[in-house]
């Protein structure tokens, strides 16, 4: 994964940032999360509107990290439809790979009806990232019947993977983040298209969704995208329609797809 000049910029906006350990990060497993698509110049000047308001996290002296999600879906991508379709009640499956020592998880994400979003995970270490074990199928069924009275689909199988990285910004004042996602590259068994190098996808995440970043964006002219990653990597690896997402998708994933290894690594 080459650096980017969003990469770059973020590398510098946050050695600039006072940091902070992953012990004092609040984990807001559940949240309201709100996504924006801005420039590298754009990311720049809400660094600096926000002054000593934010800090960045830093592990092991790092403060940019490299993750790889593989999304699971049903064979008829029953997750993107009803994404797409803009039902409120919804999941997306994933385990997430944190490639600079984090480990790996497997997380259930569930949206409900009030635009809430809730994050439920278990540890995932020494399981290829596009497996289900019996735990982990046990795991989904029971989170989805219990949290949302949602019957698991019976096939869920390994659909994609996305490769970025991220820096993560957090509110000083507590109870708020702001993840800062940069080269992505999303791919299957057989193709990749990368993300433009000059964009930052932004997710600002709080208890009562109003973080101060919000504030910040509005006053920025940057307006909330309702969008996800693997919804938008659906669309563009097989082009599929994308309705209201149309704009964002052909601004931040512009290239044709291209051949690729196989999806399933490790």
């Amino acid at each position: 994964m080459g650096e980017s000049y969003a990469d770059a910029l973020l590398a510098g906006v946050a050695a600039g940032m006072p940091p902070i350990g992953l012990e004092e990060v609040p984990e807001l497993m559940s949240r309201v999360d709100r996504k924006y698509l801005v420039t590298a110049s754009t990311m720049a000047r809400l660094a600096a509107e926000a002054g000593d308001r934010l800090c960045v996290l830093r592990i092991a002296g790092r403060r940019q990290f490299r993750y790889t999600s593989t999304y699971f879906d049903t064979p008829d991508l029953l997750t993107y439809r009803q994404h797409r379709q803009g039902r409120r009640r919804r999941f997306k499956l994933r385990t997430r790979t944190y490639l600079d020592g984090g480990g790996r998880w497997l997380e259930l994400k569930l949206s409900g009806a009030r635009g809430s979003t809730d994050k439920h995970r278990i540890p995932y270490d020494g399981t290829p990232s596009g497996t289900l074990t019996e735990e982990a199928l046990d795991f989904v069924r029971d989170t989805l019947l219990s949290e949302m009275r949602l019957i698991m689909p019976e096939t869920l199988e390994p659909v994609l993977a996305t490769d970025y990285r991220r820096v993560t910004l957090i509110d000083r004042s507590g109870g708020a983040r702001l993840t800062c996602d940069t080269s992505l590259l999303c791919r299957d068994g057989s193709r990749s298209t990368p993300a433009r190098g000059d964009l930052v996808l932004l997710e600002s995440k709080s208890a009562d969704g109003k973080a101060m970043v919000d504030t910040l964006l509005r006053r920025l002219g940057v307006r909330p995208v309702n969008v996800s990653k693997y919804c938008l990597a659906v669309a563009a690896l097989r082009d599929l329609p994308a309705n209201r997402w149309h704009p964002v998708l052909h601004r931040y994933l512009p290239h044709r797809p291209a051949p690729r290894q196989p999806l399933v690594v490790g």
